[in-house]
């Protein structure tokens, strides 16, 4: 270890030693020096040791985790398919394509039986292993999706057709709202031209030439997005299985949003967008201080080191060429358009499939008998904006646009979801759009929304992604043996992370849209994806330094203390540090102590440390110095890895405390730290 003191002192004593004192001090700081090499050696053979032995625990612990799943969904035997065997799916959705039944409730229970498989098999392809492999879920995926797509068409077809003894006698109209868990099903039909579902919260004008029509107007609010991810970059082998399914899900939702010249310009970029994303993760690799080749990827978890060629398949990117939430592209059509980044912004509450219709014929009673058109075609969509024909000569005409002005849509916001500020609205065309969308106004004490569109469109209520980063503060402190409590300060939200082994629970004093999940034990990838679908993102992903400001921080140095701060989580607590951000890039600066209980940490008993890729040391400084200094604690040495500089100041106790950590608790610290990355985005 190096010696403290003064280097002029040390010069002006060695100016007046001898030359044989002068050698004996020159071996002894080489002596030193090489001791200290020993032990740094030393330190990091037993880090390394550590962090292997926790590591090939978690990971067997997987194994025979995935092992026993796949074991227990092979002895299932309810009659369900397993969704990842081609033929047991594809004979579920050819038993349900040719089942007549059309009415809704019965819909309705089979579409959440198929949003369970989807559910399902989403799991499994995070987990896939094969390219082929998840290739074939991903197709499965959009099939089980456009059925059904499909059959909520034709049960909403089917209401239709009974429009008239659903009416309502005096207004001559009919309002009808079915719904469960995850849809919400909104039909009118006839003349009334002010509409509110009040049991749902949504409403919608109509202009005059639409109120005096023979229509039908849907408002279908899906709990589930099935759209996003089609404006992402699937693998090359199922791209145009993708289109395909688009193509059909687009045209039971809105079939009047595409072209085939959009369709060879979305193509196009997608193809550069591949080639460009190749380059970018070329580019984020990253050369370890030992050669070793390091890559930083977004996983389930958050940003891991990539430890072999395995990586998620099911990656909802965004093609960069036309992702920009800013951009405008012209189509050849010359029409202006503006797409949404979905890197930068997240659909929230589900998805809301607006549609008009004509109103199939009614059924006539007379006497004992029923009477009802019969038509060769299923439920058809109303042109809007209306068009004419105006007779060219004797032999030809033309159709032109009436002038039609636009139609009004409001919504009150999902009760399971929570905006941090004024939602912004998209459209769906191929893309999330933002373009034909008008005199939007946001009433924030009635948690509603309003605005008008061009025509009927699907569209969706959007979120900054990283609208509560950077972080304020945080602070990670243990609870007990294998439990701690992670407190997150961020720029528009306060909330806690309680681990306890593998599982984690969210509490938050913000309870509106967040119900649901507050004080539910789940485990840790679980609980990421319910606090994003909820509106709580304080996840980080390779996008994020690009929208939000950070502290620039060496990202292998940055891991190594993530891994060592989740060996230590059982006995120390953890803190931001205003001096991290003035430390420089190479270096980390957070206050550590030693700290047994559920009790909050005193404020005096916290101590700054150093970290670096080779060595760490406790301060002198406190958080309340007027200025950041390196100078050593006065008293202490050098440590090469950071949990031998904590274990210089630890009790016996606490030292057994972190020793005898769960592999389990470690990992599970350890995965929310590189999600979140504190250090970094504080």
């Amino acid at each position: 270890m190096l010696c403290l003191g003064s280097k002029a002192a040390k010069k002006q004593k060695q100016g007046k030693l001898s030359k044989a004192e002068k050698k004996r001090l020159q071996k002894e700081e080489e002596e030193k020096r090489l001791q200290e090499e020993e032990r740094r050696e030393d330190e990091l053979t037993e880090l390394r040791h550590l962090l292997e032995d926790n590591h090939s625990a978690v990971t067997k612990w997987k194994a025979d985790s995935w092992e026993k799943a796949q074991w227990d969904r092979y002895m299932c035997c309810d009659g369900t398919p397993d969704p990842r065997e081609q033929r047991e799916i594809n004979t579920y959705i050819s038993l349900w394509r040719d089942n007549p039944e059309v009415n809704i409730t019965p819909v309705l229970e089979q579409c959440d039986h198929t949003l369970q498989l989807i559910e399902e098999l989403e799991g499994w392809l995070y987990d896939v292993r094969e390219p082929a492999e998840g290739d074939k879920y991903q197709e499965t995926l959009l099939s089980l999706q456009e059925m059904i797509s499909s059959k909520l068409l034709l049960a909403t077809e089917e209401i239709l057709k009974n429009a008239c003894k659903h009416s309502e006698t005096e207004m001559s109209n009919m309002q009808t709202v079915v719904k469960d868990s995850n849809i919400t099903l909104c039909l009118w039909a006839n003349l009334k031209k002010n509409i509110y579902f009040e049991e749902a919260g949504i409403g919608f004008e109509l202009s005059k030439q639409l109120a005096v029509s023979s229509i039908a107007v849907r408002i279908l609010h899906t709990r589930y997005d099935h759209l996003s991810w089609l404006a992402g970059i699937p693998p090359l082998s199922a791209r145009s299985a993708t289109r395909r399914s688009m193509a059909s899900i687009t045209t039971a939702a809105n079939p009047t949003t595409t072209n085939p010249e959009g369709e060879e310009e979305v193509r196009a970029g997608s193809e550069s967008s591949l080639r460009h994303q190749a380059a970018q993760e070329e580019a984020q690799s990253i050369h370890g201080s030992e050669g070793r080749k390091v890559r930083w990827k977004n996983g389930m978890l958050g940003w891991v080191p990539e430890i072999g060629a395995i990586s998620s398949l099911f990656n909802f990117q965004v093609a960069d060429t036309y992702c920009s939430f800013e951009q405008r592209l012209v189509t050849d059509s010359g029409v202006s358009v503006q797409v949404v980044d979905l890197q930068q912004y997240t659909p929230l509450g589900g998805v809301f499939y607006w549609d008009v219709f004509h109103l199939p014929p009614q059924a006539h009673s007379i006497h004992d008998w029923e009477i009802r058109q019969i038509l060769h075609t299923r439920l058809q969509e109303f042109a809007y904006p209306m068009k004419q024909s105006k007779v060219q000569g004797s032999a030809s005409s033309i159709t032109e646009d009436l002038t039609c002005p636009p139609v009004g849509v409001s919504v009150t916001l999902p009760d399971f979801v929570l905006f941090s500020e004024t939602p912004q609205v998209a459209r769906w065309d191929a893309q999330w759009r933002m373009d034909g969308i008008t005199d939007f106004n946001y009433e924030a004490s009635e948690a509603k929304v309003s605005f008008k569109m061009d025509s009927f469109h699907v569209f969706v209520l959007m979120q900054d992604t990283y609208v509560n980063l950077p972080f304020q503060s945080w602070e990670l402190r243990p609870l007990g043996q294998d439990a701690a409590l992670f407190t997150v300060n961020a720029a528009l939200i306060d909330l806690t992370i309680t681990i306890q082994g593998n599982q984690c629970m969210l509490q938050s004093e913000q309870d509106k849209g967040l119900s649901h999940l507050q004080g539910k034990w789940m485990g840790g990838p679980a609980l990421q994806r319910a606090m994003v679908n909820a509106g709580i993102n304080i996840f980080v992903n390779e996008y994020t330094d690009k929208y939000v400001s950070t502290c620039g921080k060496d990202p292998l140095t940055e891991h190594a203390a993530y891994e060592q701060m989740a060996l230590l989580s059982s006995a120390c607590a953890f803190s931001w540090s205003q001096w991290n951000a003035k430390c420089g890039a190479e270096h980390l600066v957070m206050q550590v102590c030693e700290h047994h209980g559920p009790s909050p940490v005193p404020k005096d008993s916290w101590s700054l440390y150093l970290l670096g890729a080779q060595r760490n040391q406790k301060l002198e400084i406190t958080e309340k110095s007027e200025a950041f200094s390196p100078d050593l604690y006065p008293e202490s040495e050098f440590h090469s890895t950071f949990i031998h500089m904590l274990q210089d100041d630890m009790s016996t106790d606490g030292t057994a405390r972190a020793r005898n950590s769960h592999y389990l608790f470690v990992d599970t610290v350890q995965s929310l730290l590189c999600a979140t990355r504190p250090l970094m985005y504080s």
